[in-house]
């Protein structure tokens, strides 16, 4: 179960610790015997001993040899530290939020400790922030010029804050990872041991085995349904991959295709609700948007982007003419369903049902579990007791890197919010881009790359919007200002619009009116903004920034010069792992058409009929897109069935009524031409 040269009676008490570990936080999750901030210090410290055990420094052979004994004193120190700040939280308070030596120690363990474990689960880059970061608050803070400059917190506040501050080691960020992230990562591992895994696979077969370029919308369905149970890209590669990847070889498919393939739906994984790579959790947190109304927002969107890959697998079908799998590779709904189909619709049907009917995520989760035991006595792998125990425990082993760089992330985060850094840092994004939610969603995509060469996807994108999601979020809702002005203003509020606005007045022009807006001042521009911007267009605009964030912050996977998941693929496909990486990227296109639909369009906020109408539209936009960036839809596309297609596509996606319409009648044109070449390609056929 884990993997670490130590002493097997070692290895026996990293399993019992793991199971410890599950156990206590499934039943916290319903009886509060705890306080949240006992519970938080609880989770990091229990899964810090537990990468103790199981995570080796690696410093060199030296060390490896007799490294655990090290290891073992460490992991004892941090249990003790963790015990410390919960036991001597009211002292510190009694004493007027003064630290005596025996909190110095305790706190700089933790501190210490947060640093060292995620250099060892994630490299180099988060224990980095975390030093320059805290030592910015404590010392060289003052000496930035400009807006940056920060004048310094004495080391006793920096020590304090670090640990018991709301957005500390064992704040908001550290609440969400011991509750939600974890309850949802041991349903998956409970999905996993009861063979819903190979009911995926078995599943996406069924349904797509039979068509042209089936193999690789297999991996597609395989890996968006894997990612309901894993949410992460990489282990949804590795895991799916090892089935998916040679299946598109032996189908014909080139090698590095199919490795992109794969590292592109597994991305897409993390997008797929109900986990989300634990990016609806935070999300829910910041935003204060409840988790399952983010979850049903992100259902078309995902859509969307498992179609756009779908796409790509079915026009390289098409180029290359390939078959159908062959007849021992099939399966029908019937088998699949019977070789374990319970075990995975039941409980998901579940879950799903519940976060409708209103409970809240950890109660959905923790039901959804005991169904999934409950089913798998009706496929063909009842889970027994050991059965259970493992699955506890594979969930602790895949829960331990994400909670050790969601607590330590809380460091980093507290320091953003105690200097300040995310309003200015906002500030500088919306003048960067002067109000054009394009760029400045350009402007978030480079920064999300960068950060993503060094950050897991989901920290990435906790510290890109605490930086830039406020800027954003202004600038979409922005967009709804200047038609409530031309709309007309109310007598009570126009004196204050007329001196934020010099010069407006009811006969001013939709022109004069933009020009106005975007002159107006930083300090004027929120007054107006929360006359006249109604509440729900407000959270919604909220809403689609950080989902804007979110999407970008999981091109790292497959956008080189570092894509994890695609490097993943490529070790299985036996392929060049940078033009595995390139063809993923072109593949994923969709991460980055998808967020613009967010900011200009309801997909996230609307009704039902908005959603399908930009949904539909959007579905054959995007497959225009993708015809015209390869050349080829069902047949080859002449030089002006590209662009045709192409403008065609983006106008299917374009806000409001008439450019789609435009769009639908350039995609009849397109469906003519490629009747013409169907008949073409049908007369070659038959003269030969």
């Amino acid at each position: 179960m884990f993997d670490r040269n130590i002493p097997g009676g070692l290895s026996r008490v990293a399993w019992l610790l793991g199971l410890v570990i599950a156990i206590f936080h499934l039943w916290v999750a319903f009886v509060p015997v705890v306080s949240e901030f006992a519970r938080n210090a609880i989770h990091f410290g229990g899964f810090v001993v537990l990468a103790a055990l199981t995570r080796p420094a690696n410093l060199g052979h030296a060390y490896e040899r007799n490294g655990w004994i090290l290891d073992l004193i460490f992991a004892g120190a941090v249990a003790w530290a963790a015990s410390h700040v919960i036991l001597g939280e009211d002292a510190i308070y009694d004493r007027g939020v003064r630290l005596i030596a025996v909190d110095w120690t305790a706190i700089g363990v933790l501190i210490l400790a947060a640093i060292e474990f995620s250099r060892r689960v994630a490299g180099w880059v988060v224990p980095c922030l975390i030093i320059v970061c805290l030592t910015y608050l404590s010392f060289w803070g003052k000496y930035v010029p400009g807006v940056f400059s920060f004048g310094g917190l004495s080391l006793e506040t920096l020590a304090f804050r670090s640990v018991y501050g709301d957005d500390a080691l064992f704040g908001t960020i550290s609440r969400i990872s011991s509750t939600y992230v974890f309850v949802f990562i041991i349903f998956g591992a409970f999905l996993v041991r009861s063979g819903a895994g190979e009911f995926v696979i078995d599943l996406a077969r069924a349904v797509a085995g039979r068509l042209q370029g089936g193999p690789g919308i297999v991996a597609v369905l395989a890996s968006g349904l894997t990612g309901t149970i894993s949410g992460s890209a990489v282990a949804n590669t590795a895991s799916t991959g090892v089935i998916t990847i040679p299946m598109m070889k032996r189908a014909g498919f080139p090698a590095r295709f199919a490795g992109a393939v794969e590292a592109s739906a597994s991305t897409g994984g993390q997008l797929m609700p109900p986990i989300m790579g634990a990016g609806a959790f935070v999300m829910a947190a910041y935003t204060q948007i409840p988790y399952e109304t983010i979850a049903l927002a992100a259902a078309v969107p995902a859509l969307l982007y498992f179609a756009s890959v779908i796409y790509f697998v079915r026009i390289q079908a098409r180029k290359l003419d390939l078959k159908p799998m062959e007849n021992e590779e099939q399966l029908t709904l019937g088998q699949a369903f019977k070789r374990g189909g319970a075990s995975f619709v039941i409980p998901i049907c579940l879950l799903i049902g519940l976060l409708v009917s209103g409970f809240t995520p950890t109660y959905a989760a923790v039901i959804g579990i005991v169904a999934i035991i409950a089913s798998s006595h009706l496929t063909q792998r009842p889970m027994g007791v050991f059965d259970v125990l493992d699955a506890l425990v594979l969930g602790s082993k895949n829960m331990v890197m994400t909670a050790i760089l969601l607590c330590s992330v809380g460091l980093i985060v507290n320091v953003i919010a105690t200097a300040g850094i995310g309003n200015t840092f906002s500030l500088m994004i919306a003048d960067w881009a002067g109000g054009n939610v394009v760029i400045a969603i350009g402007l978030i995509a480079i920064a999300s790359l960068v950060l993503g060469m060094g950050l897991p996807v989901t920290a990435a994108y906790i510290v890109l919007a605490t930086l830039s999601a406020p800027a954003l979020a202004s600038m979409i809702a922005d967009q709804a200002v200047v038609p409530a002005l031309l709309m007309g203003v109310n007598e009570s509020i126009l004196p204050v619009v007329q001196m934020g606005l010099p010069g407006f007045s009811a006969d001013s022009s939709a022109a004069e009116v933009a020009a106005m807006w975007a002159q107006a001042g930083p300090d004027i521009k929120p007054m107006i903004r929360d006359m006249l911007v109604a509440p729900e267009a407000a959270t919604a605009a909220l809403l689609a920034s950080h989902m804007i964030i979110f999407w970008l912050s999981q091109d790292s996977n497959v956008t080189p010069p570092v894509c994890l998941a695609a490097f993943t693929a490529a070790a299985i496909a036996k392929s060049h792992p940078m033009k595995t990486g390139f063809t993923s990227w072109k593949l994923s296109k969709g991460l980055y058409i998808v967020p613009l639909l967010f900011a200009y369009s309801p997909i996230l906020s609307g009704d039902w009929a908005a959603v399908f109408w930009v949904g539909s539209t959007a579905l054959v936009g995007i497959y225009l897109v993708a015809g015209a960036l390869e050349g080829w839809l069902e047949y080859a596309l002449p030089v002006w069935g590209r662009a045709l297609a192409l403008v065609a596509g983006v106008a299917l996606m374009w806000p409001g009524v008439l450019a789609p319409m435009a769009g639908a009648a350039g995609a009849i044109v397109l469906t003519i031409q490629q009747m013409r070449a169907s008949s073409t390609v049908q007369g070659k056929t038959d003269h030969l």
